[in-house]
């Protein structure tokens, strides 16, 4: 398990097959994008520009900013003139994927679906698998936002079949689980959450497994298996104990604490939620208290 997050730069996420040709200033227009330092992004990228009018990365890198500061015609004007000067299919569907993502960010949902849908088609003739995964994926996020569950999960379940990595397929299959759980479908959610964690544990890092592990002892808790959930969520208190994992620890005991009140051992719900709230005060984490008390508001009564 990796002990920090790895960052994926933007630039070779999309995996830019130029990438080798891109300007200084693109590149580290892409880095400013990631930090979220738009304003520098946005500087960057006009000096890039000013250097050589046809530096598509830079466009590209531009447009990305202009729809994260919420300028959707800008960007998509941006977009256009980068796509000018694609030269081939996996250059036109980067472009077909940043436009999808700029209405996507504009919360133009249905225009979204159809931009990611032609991105799908594009990458399938550029044969890149994981530009058509990550198409599927979002389709799949914006049914999730609109409640469209059932629909969701055909485009989950499209992005879990072209999984290229273990760190794709944590992702992947804890949306699915996600899904399973929205529609009740709770013996699928721990099936899939399981493939997840194990996933998580051998490329995650410390926290995207305590995330996935903790999500794990919610859906056993709520498909009624119990033993199972004091199992998962026992595991995960100890594991970040040793990790010195306080937040996850607090979130580990406040879950165990509805799994017991759920049972009827009002005491040891009542311990775990004392023991959750010791730490948020002992870290001083005001947030963390805040989410204890919601979480557990009415549990003991």
């Amino acid at each position: 398990m990796k002990l920090q997050a790895t960052v994926v730069l933007t630039l070779l996420a999309l995996n830019f097959n130029h990438a080798f040709a891109m300007s200084p200033e693109a590149i580290e227009c892409n880095l400013a994008y990631e930090k979220g330092d738009f304003a520098k992004a946005m500087t960057l990228s006009e000096k890039a520009l000013r250097q050589n009018k046809q530096d598509r990365e830079a466009l590209i890198c531009k447009g990305r900013t202009l729809s994260a500061n919420q300028d959707l015609n800008a960007a998509l004007a941006t977009f256009s003139a980068a796509d000018a000067l694609s030269t081939d299919a996996l250059d036109k569907t980067v472009i077909a994927l940043v436009i999808s993502q700029a209405y996507k960010a504009a919360g133009q949902y249905e225009t979204a679906i159809a931009q990611y849908q032609q991105t799908i088609t594009a990458a399938q003739k550029a044969k890149h698998i994981g530009l058509e995964r990550a198409a599927h994926s979002a389709i799949g996020d914006i049914h999730m936002i609109n409640k469209q569950y059932a629909t969701a999960l055909t485009d989950y379940l499209a992005a879990n079949k072209l999984d290229n990595n273990d760190n794709e397929r944590a992702e992947t299959n804890e949306k699915i689980a996600a899904t399973y759980h929205a529609l009740t479908q709770y013996a699928q959610a721990v099936e899939y959450q399981i493939k997840a964690v194990i996933m998580q544990d051998k490329s995650g890092t410390l926290d995207q497994f305590a995330e996935a592990s903790i999500l794990l002892g919610r859906y056993y808790a709520d498909d009624k298996s119990y033993a199972n959930a004091e199992r998962a969520l026992n595991k995960i208190i100890q594991f970040a104990k040793d990790q010195g994992g306080a937040y996850f620890e607090a979130k580990g005991r406040y879950q165990l604490a509805k799994v017991k009140a759920a049972i009827g051992d009002m005491a040891a719900a009542k311990s775990q939620i004392e023991q959750a709230r010791l730490i948020a005060k002992n870290t001083k984490d005001v947030a963390l208290d805040a989410e204890i008390t919601q979480e557990t508001q009415g549990l003991l009564k």
